[in-house]
C-alpha cells in the first residue's frame, strides 16, 4: 500500500463512464461515493475543484432519436451537451449540502494568456466563497479544430488554474499496468512512477484495448503536465468505494506519478504544454549551446532560418540541427514579427537599429519569455 502524502487541495476528474455507466442518463452508482470523499474532504478543511464528464450522455437520455445513430453532427453534440449541462449539474448538486459552481472552459480560455489567468482568477475566488467548482469543456460552443479534446488534459489544466497539489484521475481500472490486463492475465500493476518518459508511454501505445489505448494514454499526458509543475498525480478505480475510504487515511489503491523534486514555474508550465505557436526560429549551435547549457536568451546572431508569418509577441518554436535532423529545443515569445527577423537574422544585436530603424530590445526572445522543451 503506497502512502500519499498530505494535500491541501486536489482536482477530481471523473469520467462519463462512471457518470452514466450505461452511456445514457446520469447515476449515483459510482459518484455517490465520489461525492461522500469530497464532502469528507472539505470537511476536513481541504479544497476540491471536480472535473466532470457526462453532459452529451445526460443529454442523450431526453433525446431518444439520437440514442440509435452510430455517428452525431457537431450541431447534434453540441446540442446534447447543451441539455445535458443542466442535469449533469443537477445529478452533483444534489449529493452537496454547500453550494456547486460551475465552469466551462474551451480552448482559448487555456491557450490564451489573459483568458487563462481571468479562469484562474476565478476558481480561486470560488474556494474562497466555500462553493465546488465543477468544471467541464464548453462542448456547446467547442468545435472539433477547438477542443481540449479530453477531460483528462483538461483536468490537468485545471490543476494548473487552480495550483493544486494533487490530481486525482477517477476511472474503472486499478492503475497503471505494465501490460493490458484484460488480455494478459499476468499483467502487474504499477504502483509508482518515478518519471514519465518514453517508457512510459509506451505501455499505453502497446496495447489495443480502448481504455488502455487513447483512454490510459491521455491520462499520461494529464499526469505529465501535472508532475511537472510539482502536482502529484493519481489513478484509481471509483468503481470501488473502499479506495476512497484508503485515501482519507493517507493510502493509495492505485498508481501514483510522483511530482518533480524540481518543479518548472507555472507560467512556463502554460507556455510548454497551452501556449499556442505561429512559426519557428531555426538556430545556429552556437546559440543553441547558449541557451540550454548558459541560459542565455535567443539572440539575433544565432538565427540561421525564420519561417511562418508571426508577429510580436506571439510564440514560436525554437530547432537546432541535429546531424540530418532538425531539433525542437525551446519555445518562446518572439520581441519581433517574422519580417524583420528575416532582416535581422545573423546579425549582431547593436545592427539592429540600423537594419530596422528602431529595436525594440537586444534579445529577440528573452530568458524569461523562452521554454525548454524535451522532445521524447
Amino acid at each position: 500500500m503506497i502512502e500519499l502524502n498530505d494535500w491541501k487541495r486536489a482536482v477530481i476528474k471523473v469520467g462519463s463512464g462512471l457518470i452514466a455507466p450505461g452511456g445514457v442518463k446520469c447515476s449515483s452508482k459510482y459518484t455517490l461515493p465520489i461525492a461522500a470523499f469530497i464532502t469528507e474532504c472539505i470537511n476536513r478543511g481541504k479544497e476540491i475543484v471536480l472535473v466532470s464528464s457526462g453532459a452529451v450522455a445526460a443529454g442523450l437520455s431526453t433525446q431518444p432519436q439520437l440514442l440509435k445513430k452510430n455517428h452525431r453532427s457537431i450541431p447534434e453534440k453540441q446540442a446534447l451537451a447543451a441539455i445535458g449541462q443542466t442535469l449533469l449539474m443537477a445529478s452533483w448538486s444534489r449529493f452537496f449540502d454547500f453550494p456547486c459552481s460551475q465552469i466551462l472552459l474551451t480552448y482559448d480560455d487555456i491557450h490564451n494568456r489573459k483568458r487563462f489567468v481571468n479562469a484562474k482568477n476565478t476558481i480561486k475566488k470560488l474556494l474562497e466563497l466555500g462553493t465546488l467548482p465543477i468544471v467541464n469543456e464548453n462542448d456547446t460552443v467547442a468545435t472539433e479544430e477547438l477542443k481540449v479534446g479530453d477531460n483528462d488534459n483538461l483536468a490537468a489544466y485545471v490543476a494548473m488554474l487552480a495550483e493544486a497539489d494533487l490530481l486525482i484521475i477517477c476511472t474503472d481500472i486499478d492503475g497503471l499496468y505494465d501490460s493490458d490486463p484484460k488480455k494478459n492475465k499476468n499483467a502487474k500493476l504499477i504502483p509508482v512512477v518515478e518519471k514519465i518518459d518514453s517508457s512510459i508511454f509506451q505501455i499505453a501505445s502497446n496495447s489495443k484495448n480502448p481504455i488502455a489505448t487513447g483512454g490510459m494514454r491521455t491520462k499520461i499526458e494529464a499526469a505529465q503536465k501535472a508532475t511537472e509543475l510539482g502536482i502529484d498525480t493519481i489513478i484509481i478505480n471509483a468503481t470501488k468505494s473502499e479506495v476512497f475510504d484508503y485515501l482519507l487515511n493517507g493510502k493509495l489503491m492505485g498508481t501514483i506519478f510522483k511530482k518533480n523534486k524540481n518543479p518548472i514555474a507555472a507560467k512556463k508550465l502554460w507556455m510548454l504544454h497551452a501556449l499556442q505557436t505561429n512559426g519557428k526560429i531555426y538556430i545556429d549551435t552556437g546559440a543553441a549551446k547558449a541557451i540550454l547549457k548558459k541560459g542565455a536568451s535567443l539572440l539575433p546572431s544565432g538565427i540561421t532560418n525564420v519561417e511562418g508569418e508571426f508577429k510580436k509577441g506571439e510564440a514560436v518554436e525554437i530547432y537546432v540541427k541535429d546531424g540530418n535532423d532538425l531539433k525542437l529545443i525551446a519555445k518562446g515569445i518572439t520581441q519581433y514579427n517574422s519580417n524583420e527577423l528575416k532582416k535581422i537574422q545573423g546579425k549582431k544585436s547593436i545592427q539592429i537599429k540600423n537594419i530596422l530603424g528602431y529595436q525594440t530590445t537586444e534579445e529577440v526572445v528573452h530568458r524569461d519569455e523562452l521554454v525548454l522543451t524535451e522532445l521524447e
